[in-house]
């Protein structure tokens, strides 16, 4: 998702990464050129207008960064945000939080080259909020700055603090990773780079690492200066400005088509190449392998691992779950979930317009032949678009402005993931672990602005090296690690009397691994081939195969993994305190004494 995204391992993702492949462009190069100026002028037009309009964000944000800077004193102002944001902002920034880069890009791209298939993310996307809809309320009265903060209230264990804010690090490291690489690869088509061509004097290669390391500096002056106020205030920023274009994409779309939703799938079924099967379900899920029912079996048991993924992973993502404790009370979390699915949803409902108008107007094939994940779909199309409404200037102003909003979703993401693992570093590590719990707030601040930089630099490090890698994969692991490491101790803890240390413990760490082994052991790292061309589509070269689990996504065997550990080592252990979670119960319901801890 990035949220996103939010998405499963594999050639295309939702919540964030899809766009970390290796991107050939050589059809949307020809048309920047084209809008840009003469053949082979790499700034032209519509590259000027993209730098201008990221660099008129950055300059805004950053002027936001330092005004927060101004009122963030204390550690509630650093990591919650004063808890002065209204049930409005909050919705906002917590649909700036979801909708990453893939859901922009991604969710769009994979309608436009796979039809009904492709939608079937948005689903899983929005069906997973209303598992986040009762739990909002639920986790805004019990916690505090943390996930750690849960099941610490009834433990109080530093082993407790030290698993949370392993799972937590793990799941932000990942989803940071896979975005930057992705900023890096979106800006390097976008600015019309290819083999031999050059950018203010840096090839491809350098460009594309120049991005990443911006990004990551970007992210890191945001959470040191600014804190939860300034994350929060440029996702407010970054989900305005999405959905305003998303919109006005839309409308433009439906236009064309008479705003006639029938004219436009009939539209995209013709211009897809698959007819009326593109609006039926079986191009990308599901599929069937004639004379192979294992292998039939194993493509449904995918999906539906996928689906896991998606729906149970988003309400453990810990930049979601920070996000709760920026508002003053139980009822303004729960208030602000509900305005954050009427936008996550009404922007699904878009994407439909964007992928099947992609497929109308653009076309499956020449989608395809820019960027097989449909990345560029969104662009493509917004550059066709504005060439049918305005000429060569509207399709260089409105895939300026579509780009400019891609950039602007990584860089609001980036910036709320490294908030949640560095907060969770300072708070339980450093505040909890090693000062015992008695940390000054001026120490605990600090430490959580040094550990934004050590975080920010080691994804940055991490991205630069992994530049040239399709890393759509980390996405979907990032969300199976949720699922499977974070859900059952947000759960358990909740709502079963008899857990414990032991099982906070073992959950984490048994969700954790179970969710690693199995993604390195599946297809998406080694042993997956084209069965027509015989290319290699896996991570890893094709000599090296240590495939032994047959799924893409790990999800449907880890979660039960994650939760048969944490029930298993409650059991094991003699720890036995009933009063705690009788406390719990009535906090968690009431609110009583939310913010004394």
């Amino acid at each position: 998702m990035t949220a996103a995204g939010e998405a499963a391992g594999g050639a295309v993702t939702g919540d964030g990464a899809a766009l970390g492949g290796s991107v050939a462009a050589a059809d949307l190069l020809e048309t920047l050129d084209t809008l840009g100026g003469a053949p082979g002028d790499q700034f032209g037009a519509t590259h000027a207008w993209t730098v201008g309009l990221c660099a008129l964000f950055v300059l805004i944000t950053l002027a936001i960064t330092i005004r927060a800077r101004r009122t963030t004193r204390g550690a509630v102002d650093f990591y919650a945000g004063g808890r002065g944001f209204s049930s409005a902002q909050n919705g906002l920034a917590l649909t700036g939080d979801y909708l990453s880069a893939a859901s922009f890009l991604g969710i769009a791209g994979m309608i436009s080259l796979q039809g009904y298939d492709g939608f079937l993310y948005s689903i899983g996307f929005l069906m997973a909020w209303l598992l986040v809809l009762p739990m909002a309320q639920l986790v805004r009265n019990t916690g505090r700055f943390t996930m750690a903060d849960l099941p610490a209230f009834r433990m109080r264990r530093m082993r407790v603090r030290l698993a949370c804010t392993v799972s937590t690090v793990t799941v932000c490291v990942f989803y940071l990773v896979a975005q930057m690489v992705g900023a890096g690869a979106l800006v390097s088509v976008l600015l019309g780079l290819h083999d031999g061509g050059t950018f203010l004097g840096m090839s491809a290669d350098h460009a594309r690492t120049g991005v990443i390391v911006l990004v990551g500096v970007l992210m890191i002056v945001y959470v040191m200066y600014g804190g939860m106020k300034a994350a929060t205030w440029l996702q407010i920023i970054k989900a305005v400005a999405l959905l305003a274009v998303t919109g006005l994409l839309t409308v433009l779309v439906l236009a064309l088509f008479s705003f006639d939703p029938r004219a436009l799938l009939a539209g995209a079924a013709e211009a897809s190449g698959h007819g009326q099967a593109f609006l039926e379900p079986g191009l990308r899920f599901g599929m069937e392998a004639p004379g192979d029912p294992a292998r039939t079996l194993f493509n449904k048991l995918d999906l539906v691992s996928l689906g896991l993924a998606l729906v149970l992973g988003t309400v453990a993502l810990p930049h979601v779950l920070i996000r709760f404790y920026t508002v003053p009370d139980g009822r303004s979390a729960r208030t602000s979930v509900n305005r954050t699915i009427t936008m996550v949803g009404a922007f699904y409902l878009m994407t439909l317009a964007l992928g099947f108008g992609a497929a109308a107007l653009v076309g499956s094939e020449r989608i395809a032949a820019v960027d097989p994940s449909g990345n560029t779909a969104v662009p493509m199309l917004a550059a066709e678009l504005g060439r049918l409404t305005a000429g060569p200037v509207g399709a260089a102003v409105l895939l300026a402005l579509v780009s400019a909003v891609a950039l602007a979703t990584i860089l609001a993401v980036v910036a709320s993931l490294t908030l949640a693992s560095s907060s969770s570093v300072a708070h339980d590590l450093f505040g909890h672990i090693l000062m015992w719990g008695r940390p000054r707030e001026s120490q605990e601040v600090g430490a959580a602005r040094l550990s934004a930089c050590l975080i920010g630099g080691v994804a940055i490090l991490l991205a630069v090296q992994a530049r040239e890698q399709n890393v759509a994969f980390l996405v979907g692991l990032a969300f199976a690690i949720a699922a499977a490491a974070n859900l059952p101790v947000i759960v358990l803890t909740m709502f079963w009397r008899r857990f414990n240390t032991r099982g906070v413990e073992w959950g984490v760490y048994g969700g954790l691994s179970a969710t690693l082994l199995l993604m390195l052991l599946s297809p998406v790292v080694s042993g997956r081939t084209d069965p027509v061309t015989g290319e290699n589509l896996s991570m890893l070269p094709a000599w090296i195969d240590v495939q032994l689990f047959p799924m893409e996504n790990p999800a449907l065997l880890a979660v039960p993994v994650g939760f048969a550990c944490a029930v298993v080592g409650s059991l094991l252990s003699p720890e036995r305190d009933t009063a705690r979670f009788t406390e719990l119960r009535v906090r968690s319901l009431t609110g009583w004494g939310a913010d004394q801890d």
